[in-house]
């Protein structure tokens, strides 16, 4: 028995079906991170080797906005070095998109790589010898890149000499590194990431080999560069005085972001400034959030949780192991988990307006609303970026 044709007509119906939904999917992955200068969208990198495999980054997601001055900090083995090379273009995402200034950087040839490093990032390494030619002078060494470029010979003279003057250090101009302090040289070697006037300066721990009173020589040179010269800047920094000066901190714990912090400053009304620091948990993409391992701890949070929904806040609660029994102490039953109301001081997770970062009695993790942690909508909106 032979079956009859698909009517013309359905293999239409179907094909244009499927072509709506390749579009769909491009939409979404070009809508994500419009606007922002820096986009990283679920980027993965893992690095394979004989029988093992290294996964440095988990789905990471990141928007920088341009003008920013971010701070990326966390700890060794996060994944922060494989992200700001990837933002380099020194290395390339296993998956994921990544793109800077509208370049997609895994669709790259080589050619075009070697353009984005020339003109569209800037790279400052913590070892001074690894961002100055030894046998240059200060000028030399900002000149230098742009004679690479094809910069006139006039034109790269000034634009030497105005960065170098921007960053105080005019008086090294005609000195070699060595006969630099250490402050100097990193001064210097901002200048020379800033010759190509990049829209993006990535800065790989600047200070980390410098005491505290040239650290904070170098950093404002930083924030000079970025207020003055509007040039973006994310920074890697293991140094709590650095991070504490930007206005936003991107937290990367096990390849993924998991947490920012927002900086801002209020005038009262006799002119005293106060400044506030709050922090989230990140969102991703995918719905996920990485809990603190010091909320997570010690309320026994392993594995799974209880996740309730209320009208304006979510509360978690650890696995008691029983189903329709009441938990640990300040538990309800499974109709009333003791969750508080808006802004009390009742059990379990406290209300939007609470005091401090959720629970405000035994057992929630105290993921609240929009005015304590952890909504998408907390990340990098215009009024929070640097």
């Amino acid at each position: 028995m032979t079956s009859k044709p698909e009517p013309a007509s359905t293999t239409v119906a179907a094909a244009a079906g499927i072509d709506e939904l390749g579009a769909e999917a491009r939409r979404a992955r070009t809508s994500y991170g419009d606007g922002a200068l820096i986009v990283c969208d679920r980027v993965v990198r893992i690095y394979a080797g004989e029988g093992t495999e290294v996964q440095a980054l988990q789905g990471l997601d990141l928007l920088v906005g341009e003008g920013e001055l971010t701070a990326l900090v966390g700890a060794s083995g996060s994944g922060k070095s494989t992200l700001m090379n990837i933002l380099a273009g020194l290395d390339t995402p296993t998956a994921g998109t990544v793109r800077v200034g509208g370049h997609d950087l895994g669709l790259m040839t080589a050619r075009e790589r070697l353009a984005y490093r020339r003109s569209v990032v800037g790279f400052l390494w913590q070892q001074a010898s690894r961002n100055l030619l030894p046998y240059l002078t200060g000028r030399q060494n900002v000149m230098m890149p742009m004679s690479f470029s094809r910069v006139a010979r006039r034109k790269r003279e000034s634009r030497a000499s105005q960065l170098l003057e921007a960053l105080g250090v005019a008086h090294c101009s005609g000195r070699t590194p060595e006969k630099m302090s250490g402050g100097e040289q990193q001064r210097t070697a901002i200048a020379v990431a800033l010759a190509n006037q990049p829209r993006v300066l990535l800065a790989d721990e600047p200070t980390g080999e410098l005491d505290t009173a040239t650290a904070v020589d170098v950093f404002a040179a930083l924030q000079a560069a970025n207020r003055e010269l509007g040039v973006t800047i994310l920074v890697v920094t293991h140094d709590p005085a650095v991070s504490a000066q930007v206005r936003r901190t991107v937290a990367i714990r096990d390849g993924r972001t998991s947490s920012e912090t927002l900086r801002r400053a209020t005038v009262g009304e006799r002119g005293d400034t106060t400044h506030h620091a709050v922090e989230y948990a990140v969102m991703d993409r995918a719905g996920r959030i990485q809990l603190p391992r010091d909320m997570t701890e010690p309320l026994g949070m392993a594995n799974r949780v209880r996740l309730e929904a209320r009208a304006d806040h979510i509360g978690v609660w650890p696995d008691t192991g029983a189903v329709g029994r009441g938990g640990a102490a300040g538990h309800g039953g499974t109709d009333d988990p003791g969750s508080a109301g808006p802004g009390s001081a009742g059990q379990g997770s406290a209300g939007p307006g609470s005091a401090g970062q959720g629970s405000a009695g035994p057992g929630s993790a105290g993921l609240d609303g929009p005015d304590d942690r952890g909504t998408a909508d907390d990340r990098g909106t215009a009024d929070d970026r640097g």
